[in-house]
């Protein structure tokens, strides 16, 4: 029998913690290390950034990291696997090369490629981006791992394959082995976000004793694609089934989780305790990939500014009514967009002047940096000795700048040129999955018993239910679980979709489409459109729609008391 396979992660953004990687690497036992260094807004970062030059395009900390820690993992035999190729991962890989050969170390390093699909995007439908990039599986790197390599190097790969690779290439499954790889997608969704699986944003953080330098999560995976969610001794943070579910729940749909791979059911997942700070994830099952791959798109959507004026006191209204007024009619040119925010932030009788302030946000678009650079920053500065009594803003508004547009879209999987290029500088193309499945809705579970009627109190949601929430483009999810089999009965009846928008007035008119996961004892809503085009158009207060679950928590409703802990 093979021993579990230690994979660790020490990134779950660009700009995530520089020192990580080391602390993984010599805070315990590992197999291998993965790096999770994309997003949707990075992408469009690395666009623009290669735009100014072809040589970059990729994750410039992770060179930084390798220059203290590639000694260490080499060392320590454990191999390095990650995405931060970004839209140049021959280019990274040239880069560590060149790191190695100045610092002597003897490591082998390997690519992989193909998911770019910008020279081909009007060809396959896809329009003229700046960016388009096709979601790969896992099977690059572990043909890469397989010919040696001790770096493996990727673009845009999905989340979970960073995790996938090693652990199919350990333990030698194929590429039908559904559950297996499930098993494994599901762990590394977990891991993936690192520090949001050790406590990071968790709805209950104040049950954790130490969260001031939480530690980075691991997975211990085994054969079968069950797996243990653990962490090094003597980190902070904490490994528990409550953080666990909430990374669970974060960006997700309903109980189908499409990878380029497997299709992991969400709805077969079992958690349970198996120690201090080790959850262990079990009976995930798989099926078959979709036949498209889904692409990320970025686009350049025009250009932006915005401007925040502060009103303080009485007649807040009024003064918003002025000075609005006041600058729509001083532009000499009309933008393609504005948009009006007033946030009553504001309260009666205040003992601060900041908590009886509210904020007047204005943010503007258009094709023309003119029409929205200094023409409208001066219009509003122009204002200052003219309008509401009080006047000020939060900081003079600028130049123009440029703003992107995030557009998911999806390319037949044999389309894709997948290209495990090898430490050798051979190549392997990866072929598109023999068996594909088309998606659809799994049949919902029924709903458990409701509880009895009872007395209730007035509460916050929160006093009850954990949340995590997060972008997906144009869309939000919002996944809430709650703790014991009785809070299940009551929430899988009461949060439905029509008391979510009573809770969450921004949702009006917005289609919504609520999952159960009973499993998990969760309720997830995608909302779709709350984020207009994504991040990088966004100009929404929570752009990422990281802060909307705490929102739904802190709304009041009326908890049966025999539920309260």
């Amino acid at each position: 029998m093979v021993d579990a396979v230690r994979i660790g992660n020490c990134s779950g953004f660009y700009g995530d913690r520089i020192a990580a990687m080391h602390e993984m690497l010599t805070g315990g036992e590992l197999d291998y290390l993965t790096g999770d260094y994309l997003a949707e807004l990075t992408m469009l970062i690395l666009g623009r950034d290669r735009m100014k030059s072809p040589d970059r395009g990729y994750a410039k900390t992770f060179l930084t990291q390798l220059e203290q820690c590639l000694g260490v993992a080499h060392e320590r035999g454990v191999r390095i696997v990650a995405n931060a190729g970004g839209l140049n991962p021959a280019g990274l890989a040239t880069a560590v090369r060149g790191l190695a050969e100045r610092l002597g170390i003897g490591v082998t390093v390997a690519h992989v490629e193909g998911d770019d699909l910008l020279p081909r995007a009007a060809v396959l439908g896809l329009g003229e981006p700046l960016t388009a990039n096709a979601y790969l599986g896992a099977w690059g790197i572990v043909d890469c791992l397989n010919a040696g390599a001790d770096i493996v190097i990727t673009g845009r790969v999905t989340d979970a394959s960073v995790v996938v690779g090693p652990a199919a290439a350990h333990f030698g499954w194929a590429r039908d082995d559904y559950d297996r790889l499930a098993g494994a997608v599901v762990a590394g969704h977990v891991i993936e976000c690192g520090t949001q699986a050790t406590g990071g944003n968790y709805a209950f953080f104040t049950e954790i004793a130490d969260l001031g330098h939480a530690g980075f999560p691991l997975a211990e995976v085994h054969a079968d694609g069950s797996s243990v969610i653990t962490k090094h001794p003597g980190t902070g943070g904490q490994v528990s089934i409550g953080t666990v579910t909430a990374q669970l729940l974060y960006e997700i749909s309903g109980a189908r989780y499409a990878n380029p791979d497997t299709t992991a059911r969400f709805d077969t997942i079992g958690l349970s305790e198996d120690g201090p700070d080790r959850v262990r994830i079990s009976g995930v099952r798989g099926e078959p990939p979709p036949p498209a791959v889904k692409v990320s798109l970025n686009s350049i959507g025009g250009f932006r500014n915005a401007v925040t004026f502060i009103l303080t006191g009485l007649d807040i209204e009024q003064k918003a009514t002025l000075v609005r007024s006041q600058l729509e009619s001083a532009l000499t040119a009309t933008p393609a967009e504005i948009v009006w925010t007033l946030a009553r932030t504001d309260r009666p009788d205040a003992d601060t002047e900041q908590t009886a302030s509210a904020l007047l946000t204005c943010v503007v678009r258009d094709p023309d940096p003119n029409t929205v650079g200094r023409r409208f920053s001066s219009a509003a500065v122009e204002l200052a000795l003219a309008s509401y009594p009080g006047f000020t803003s939060t900081a003079p508004p600028g130049e123009a700048q440029v703003y992107g547009v995030f557009t998911a879209g999806y390319v037949p999987a044999d389309e894709i040129e997948h290209l495990a290029v090898h430490p050798d500088g051979s190549r392997t193309r990866i072929e598109a999955p023999a068996r594909t499945l088309e998606l659809g809705e799994v049949v919902a579970p029924e709903l458990p018993e409701p509880l009895a009627p009872g007395p209730t109190r007035r509460l916050p949601l929160g006093a009850v239910a954990g949340a995590r929430s997060g972008d997906k483009g144009g869309a939000a999810n919002i996944g809430v679980w709650v703790r014991t089999d009785e809070q299940w009965r009551w929430l899988a009846h009461t949060l439905t979709t029509d008391l979510l928008r009573e809770l969450l007035p921004e949702t009006q008119g917005l289609p919504i489409t609520r999952h159960l996961l009973p499993g998990l004892r969760a309720v997830n809503f995608d909302i779709d459109g709350i984020l207009g085009k994504g991040v990088a158009y966004n100009a929404r207060f929570d752009p990422q729609a990281k802060g909307l679950g705490e929102w739904l928590r802190s709304r009041h409703v009326d908890i049966p008391e025999e539920i309260l802990l």
